[in-house]
């Protein structure tokens, strides 16, 4: 490296200049650094520069800078490209794509007053010449503030713009905003801009535990605890043709604003009356002040929703440091068995007889559970405020407390057959007796409900202390909630934060020691209310959730943690090793008008969630009135299935589509999550869209079609926009295409001719579509249809082939593992490796001379009319393979 370059790194100021609103910094490429500067910067402080004016290719349109910050020696990049002493170079023309190379040799460093006003220029991206020599740069717009408009991939987001408004480049395409204040607080709310004109995709809490998703086309209609906001921008007009099908077109781009974590301060979005787009910061800790903000709000670009949002995670995951990608995490291998919860099955009456009832009755119907969770019930507690003489005070039952790190007394009878020594002794004998592989337990991130008893001698080494939680405006601008109100006028017993691990560690390393593998954590959120002389919200949740991962990590095996009611944004971007976490309110199986909710709100939610966890679809029954509904929705989830029936209580033909005689699911590769052209409809209450669900196994993908309308409402919103549902079902219809379905190619090999085979689960049709081709479907209210949607490939011998999968499966193509062929002189040979037993199918263009099951030639039917080849596979659910004779 230089000495001009050595200079750079150790004089550049790296710190905020209020006039620049800009953070400055000089980007690395091969062999050199570059800078960037904002619009309308004035500052005396010396700046390194180089020798000679260049001019900058800004996004489509050419400007030229004068004076401008950077420059090179000899050279300038114009219009009409590189030139050498203003001669047009050879090796650049008007209309090409422009590069420059800049050698760290022809750098230059002076100091000198600069001032002047310039458009914002972006970051520069560098790859390495074939001749080794030097870097190629181009240069391509970030988010800005020109003229006072918030500009967003060359479109003009927001207007009016707030004059505090601080946009600091992070990459090609994305920016962090940030803004000052003249006094310093604890909370700020900040003006962005008039945000109308683009149908937009956010998720809010509505809730103080739990997120849902809300549609609209302006910032009026953005409530308070938004945590993500997406914006569809289309070129011909923001608004029209918004009910086309084509959402892949060349003229649609979405913006993503993701609120995040700066430094002890958290943001969430909101907007007002007027339409004005805010940010609200906050560290929930009077002490804690700040008068400006610089990283707040991500806002990233792109043409891809998905590839946005798995991009700007990385880019939060890589800049903030704090947590990361869930590419980047161990998922723990309960997901991929058939589990049992208790907690709707015995609330908090759990016991062990009653689990015992449970695991036998399944075992008996055959579909035995390979994972329990035992939730709340277990643990020894106590209530102050529960007197046996004096009535029942609605609202105390959250303030019940944790006095000691092991098992009630319901865990540690002994002496007659339906009972146990200890919690050791139960798991060791149910794990044996009915071969579980996997017991969870349920605990709260604060011990329980109400936290720990600060009297209990078991927990005075943990220092705990009572604390009263204070919520933020957020917090109860939208719903309050009976828990928190609770435990606000009853308090908190909080442990020490220096003393967490130490608690966490206690707990678990008895659990480890009585055969537990796991545990889900729940009441997360409760975090941020207390805060107060902790350093803030963000702070305290940081130390809770990394002595969390430590214990976990030293403790258990295999990442085993569900993370639990952990919807704020304290808790998001504080996962660093935890992989599961829910992503919705409960199932509520006494709430007829929640289930299409909760089936939205898993969804969307995972359009976030998915990016940093494995989304959590919670349990539900299998004997109960949407059990269907809610089954498909979790087959196709790429989440852990299962369910929380009471003893004796199943519907065994349900579970049977979800889970394999050995105990395991078909889980699919990634979230299911709403298809593109669903982003920006409401599923619930528009009374005319349905809801898809998208997916990939890996050799095909899926696509969930549920009708959500006229079965329920969004919390906030007014209760008239859901009609009532009438004595004969009402029929929407809407269309499946192979398009639904994201990355297919990515799956499909070589081999593929371009054409789909679709099969519908419930129909057991079989249709053959192109590319862009779609069926039509017709739902009634709380009925769904599944789709798999396997690429059709070229064999050879004029054989053109699609693997279905298990037929009697929801998610039929979670079966197939892998496809090869052979061909020879008397024809073709298809080898398919496939998990699981049952009848399988797949799309052939031709009959088949025979079907081979593992060495065994076996019976099957071929429909000519359709291409439908099917046989039956029997025996052991291990890994068979299917050899198919052309």
């Amino acid at each position: 490296m230089s000495s001009a370059a050595q200079h750079l790194l150790k004089t550049f100021p790296f710190k905020m200049f209020r006039a620049t609103q800009c953070l400055l910094k000089p980007l690395p490429v091969a062999n050199g650094y570059l800078i960037s500067l904002p619009a309308s910067f004035t500052t005396k402080t010396p700046l390194p520069y180089l020798s000679t004016p260049i001019k900058r290719h800004l996004s489509c349109s050419l400007s030229s800078l004068s004076p401008p910050p950077l420059f090179l020696r000899n050279k300038t990049l114009s219009s009409s490209g590189v030139t050498s002493d203003g001669q047009t170079s050879d090796s650049a023309r008007s209309g090409e794509d422009n590069t420059v190379v800049i050698k760290e040799e022809e750098l230059t460093w002076q100091n000198q007053e600069i001032s002047g006003s310039y458009p914002h220029v972006s970051d520069w991206k560098s790859s390495g010449n074939s001749d080794g020599g030097g870097a190629k740069m181009t240069i391509t717009a970030t988010p800005s503030i020109t003229d006072s408009g918030l500009m967003v991939g060359g479109r003009v987001v927001c207007t009016r713009v707030a004059e505090n408004l601080v946009v600091s480049p992070e990459s090609s395409r994305s920016a962090f905003l940030g803004a000052t204040s003249p006094a310093p607080s604890s909370r700020h709310v900040f003006n962005v801009g008039v945000l109308e004109g683009y149908r937009f995709i956010c998720l809010f809490r509505a809730k103080f535990w739990w997120m849902i998703p809300r549609v609209g086309k302006s910032a009026s209609e953005i409530p308070m605890e938004t945590q993500m906001l997406l914006l569809e921008v289309r070129e011909e007009s923001a608004l029209d043709d918004e009910n086309s099908s084509d959402m892949t077109s060349e003229s649609t781009f979405y913006v993503l604003f993701l609120p995040v974590l700066d430094g002890p301060f958290r943001t969430s979005l909101q907007g007002t009356s007027e339409n004005v787009l805010q940010f609200c910061v906050e560290s929930g800790d009077p002490s804690v002040q700040a008068s400006q903000v610089l990283e707040a709000v991500l806002i990233n670009s792109g043409d891809n929703p998905f590839e946005l949002l798995k991009n700007s995670i990385k880019i939060l995951e890589k800049c903030k440091g704090t947590f990361a990608h869930i590419e980047h995490k161990k998922a723990p291998p309960h997901l991929d068995w058939f589990g049992w919860c208790t907690w709707d099955a015995f609330y908090t009456e759990v016991n062990p007889q009653g689990i015992r009832e449970g695991l036998q009755s399944f075992l008996e119907g055959g579909c035995p559970p390979k994972f329990l969770i035992i939730d709340d019930g277990w643990q020894e507690t106590i209530n102050e405020f529960h007197k046996e003489s004096k009535p029942h005070i609605d609202g105390t039952q959250f303030a019940t407390r944790l006095v000691d790190i092991r098992e009630n007394s319901k865990f540690k009878s002994s002496g007659s057959e339906s009972s146990c020594i200890d919690l050791h002794d139960f798991i060791q004998t149910i794990k044996e007796r009915y071969r579980l592989k996997f017991v969870y337990m349920w605990h709260a991130i604060i011990g329980y409900w109400g936290g720990v008893l600060p009297s209990s001698k078991m927990m005075e080494k943990y220092n705990p202390k009572l604390a009263y939680p204070i919520q933020s405006p957020g917090n109860i601008g939208n719903l309050r909630d009976i828990a928190v109100d609770s435990l606000q006028k009853y308090g908190v017993g909080i442990i020490d934060p220096e003393k967490i691990f130490h608690f966490y560690n206690d707990l678990h390393g008895y659990l480890a020691s009585s055969g537990v593998d796991g545990v889900k954590v729940d009441v997360q959120n409760i975090l941020e209310t207390i805060g107060k002389g902790y350093g803030g919200r963000v702070l305290l949740t940081r130390q809770y959730q990394f002595a969390l991962d430590e214990s976990i990590a030293r403790n258990f095996k295999d990442n085993s943690l569900i993370c639990c009611m952990s919807h704020n944004s304290d808790s998001i971007y504080s996962s660093r090793k935890s992989a599961v976490a829910r992503a919705s309110e409960d199932f509520m199986p006494k709430e007829p008008t929640f289930q299409t909710v909760h089936i939205a709100s898993v969804a969307f939610n995972s359009l976030l969630l998915g990016e940093i966890v494995v989304p959590d679809w919670d349990m539900f029954h299998s004997n109960h009135s949407t059990a269907e509904f809610h089954g498909a929705a979790r087959a196709l989830g790429g989440c852990a299935v299962y369910v929380s029936d009471r003893p004796g209580t199943h519907d065994f033909r349900i579970l049977k589509r979800l889970v394999l005689p050995d105990g395991s699911v078909l889980r699919a590769k990634y979230p299911g999550r709403p298809t593109r052209d669903c982003l920006f409809k409401d599923p619930v209450v528009d009374g005319e869209s349905l809801l898809k669900i998208w997916n990939l196994n890996k050799l095909s993908g899926v696509v969930g079609v549920f009708n959500c309308q006229g079965a329920g409402n969004w919390p906030m919103k007014d209760a008239e926009a859901v009609p009532v549902l009438a004595s004969t079902p009402t029929f929407l219809s809407g269309h499946v295409s192979p398009l639904d379905v994201e990355y297919l190619d990515q799956v499909a090999g070589d081999n593929w001719c371009g054409d789909s085979a679709v099969y519908a689960f419930y129909s057991g049709s079989l249709s053959r579509l192109s590319k862009k081709a779609n069926l039509k479907v017709s739902l009634a209210v709380l009925k769904c249809e599944i789709f798999t949607i396997s690429p059709v490939r070229v064999l050879g011998q004029n054989l053109q082939f699609a693997p279905i999968g298990l037929l009697d499966m929801y998610n039929s193509g979670g079966a197939v593992e892998a496809l090869e062929h052979t061909n020879h002189p008397a024809g073709c040979r298809v080898k398919i490796s496939m998990r699981g037993c049952g009848r399988f199918g797949a799309y052939s263009s031709k009959k088949p001379l025979s079907c081979i099951v593992d060495m065994q030639e076996e019976e099957f039917q071929y429909n000519p009319e359709g291409g439908l080849l099917t046989l039956k596979v029997q025996g052991e659910c291990s890994l068979r393979e299917i050899k198919i004779v052309y």
